[in-house]
This record gives C-alpha cells, structure tokens and sequence, in this order.
C-alpha cells in the first residue's frame, strides 16, 4: 500500500486527488495539508510514501516544503505538480531534492502511475516539461571559469564508459526503454546500469543524475 500526503492550498483540488487515489486498491491518503508548513510537519508525524506537492501555496511554499522534507533524511518522496507557466520553480524544485513533477492538467493515469514510481525509487518528469525544465536550469548553472578543463569532472571518475554514456542519454531525456532500444541492450542490463550509476554519483534518484549530467556538461 502506498501512503500520500496531498499538500495544496486549493480544497476542491485536494478533494479531486482523494477521490482518485482512494480509487484505487494500493493506494491510501493518509492526510491534507494545505500549505508547506503543514506538509512538512505532517509528514514528520506520518511518514507517508509520497507527498503530492503543489508548488504555490501560502506562506511556505512548496519548494521549500520539499527542501525540508528531504533534508530531513526520511523515506518520504515528493511529487510536484507545476503547471507550464511555472518552470521557474519547477527547475528549483530540482535542487530542493523532489523526485518527480507533472502537470496538473495530467491525465488521471499519469497522475497515478508517477505516484507509484515515485513510490519505488524512481523519478518522474511530465514528458511535455522535461526538456523546457532542464533547458531552464541548465541556463542557472553557475558560468564556467575561464580554465580549460584538463581532466573529466570528479564525480564522473567512477563511472565505467558505458556508464557515462547511459548517464549522457538520460540527461537527453531517454526512458530506459529507448536507451534498451538504441543502445540494444536488454532493458534489466539498463535498469542495472542506472542503479549503479545512482549509487556511484550519490544521486538520490534519476532526476538528480540528470542534473549532474547537466553540470559536469555530459549534456548541454
């Protein structure tokens, strides 16, 4: 059974996500908040799996929200919700450790099925958003010094050649399926690739391995 907090500020819209969550048999909401402040201290008290963040909430926001949930080094997940006017805070939710955004225009089946990723481990980025996200925060990266670089990013140093390659297309956007498929491997060898290059890199999911791509200039 999955656990969700729905943090927003707007009732109908908490009360439409309940609805479709307690629709389904492996899911449960375990509370409302309907700001950040709430969110985070209900998620200190419940522990939820997921929470399902909105982003522009009164007082506390939702990126901040995040910040502090995942600063507080618990199991809990956030999946954000922005919509396509609202990238600037979607690409700062990057930073503030969420797993996962979609829109909230989504079809009911996306909103589910990112929950559930979200869930396991994974991360989650609305198709539609992913590369006007990463567009966006690529062009906050701090400016690069004028010293040619000599040897390959630190971070990347323990990666295996064909991991840095796997790490290069994810930051392009690719699915596991489409690395299988053009990469013609067998899409568990990828699944098995991608888990190692969490562990080595310290990325907490896929979402943060796609910014370090971003930084240490894989892609851009």
């Amino acid at each position: 059974m999955t656990t969700v907090l729905i943090a927003d500020d707007q009732p109908l819209q908490r009360f439409g996500f309940r609805m479709l969550l307690e629709s389904q048999d492996d899911m449960a909401v375990v509370g409302e908040a309907s700001n950040g402040a709430e969110a985070t201290r209900m998620t200190t008290e419940l522990h939820p799996d997921v929470v399902l963040m909105d982003v522009r909430m009164p007082g506390l926001d939702g990126i901040e929200a995040t910040r502090r949930i995942v600063a507080g080094g618990g199991r809990t997940r956030v999946l954000i919700l922005t919509t396509f006017d609202l990238d600037e805070y979607a690409y700062s939710g990057l930073r503030a450790g969420a797993s996962g955004f979609l829109v909230k225009d989504a079809q009911p089946e996306e909103l589910l099925s990112g929950i559930r990723a979200v869930a396991t481990g994974d991360a989650v980025v609305a198709p539609s958003l992913t590369r006007r996200l990463l567009d966006a925060y690529v062009h906050h990266l701090p400016a690069a010094t004028t010293t040619p670089a000599v040897s390959p990013d630190p971070r990347l140093a323990p990666l295996t050649d064909r991991e840095t390659e796997i790490l290069r297309v994810m930051g392009q956007g690719w699915t596991n399926t489409e690395i299988a498929e053009r990469l013609h491997l067998a899409e568990s060898t990828v699944k098995t690739h991608v888990g190692r290059i969490l562990a080595k890199t310290g990325s907490r999911d896929r979402v943060q391995a796609v910014i370090l791509a971003y930084e240490t200039k894989l892609v851009g």
